[in-house]
């Protein structure tokens, strides 16, 4: 089990900025899998990124090019920097920690993010 804490969320105008970060409560190094899910009002949670322990990013093809996870391992911190946002993007965005894609994993409370037009 692991506790994650998610910061970084707000309300920003569309084409503008935001990182968000996430601790896990655990060491980085027993976590093979950490990413972000979004979920949209009246939408299912999305896979948004991920980065595996070995240094391998996923992303959603609506986020490529605009949105980039990193793991800092010296602060044991994932972050999911955020450009060019757009309306769409707003969602509440989860943490995720797993050692498996076949793993539920352990998710964090969430964070809000809103982009207004």
């Amino acid at each position: 089990q692991v506790q994650l804490m998610e910061s970084g969320g707000g309300l920003v105008q569309a084409g503008e900025s935001l990182t968000l970060s996430c601790k896990p409560s655990r060491n980085f190094f027993t976590i093979n899998l950490l990413g972000w899910y979004r979920q949209a009002p009246g939408k299912e949670r999305e896979l948004v990124a991920v980065v595996s322990s070995h240094g391998n990013k996923n992303y959603a093809d609506s986020v490529k090019g605009r949105f980039t996870i990193s793991r800092d391992n010296t602060k044991n911190t994932v972050y999911l920097q955020m450009n060019s946002l757009k309306p769409e993007d707003t969602a509440i965005y989860y943490c995720n920690a797993r050692n498996t894609w076949s793993q539920s994993g352990n998710w964090g409370q969430g964070t809000q993010v809103t982009v207004s037009s």
